[in-house]
């Protein structure tokens, strides 16, 4: 008997699991954002007081550090010839 290729693969990167994984994370950030209407949040500067202020500046700074670095990167960019031949 041989073991098929899905038995082979790693748990993480099957599709199953991967599918399972993105349904668990969005259940659980859609319970942290109704989380603050149940409990309204007490923030001390004020903008963090906001419903939900956790995870849209969480989207806020990840998208910050994918788009930030490719921007420095276009700007430090040298061409594949900049110490000579």
């Amino acid at each position: 008997m041989t073991p098929n290729d899905n038995d082979r693969d790693h748990w993480l990167v099957r599709p199953r699991t991967i599918t399972g994984l993105w349904i668990a994370f969005i259940v659980i950030l859609a319970l942290t954002v109704l989380g603050d209407f149940v409990f309204p949040p007490k923030g001390k500067f004020g903008v963090d007081g906001t419903i939900s202020f956790y995870a849209w500046f969480g989207l806020v700074s990840c998208v910050a550090l994918i788009i930030g670095p490719r921007l420095l990167g276009m700007i430090l960019k040298r061409s594949d010839d900049y110490y000579g031949s």
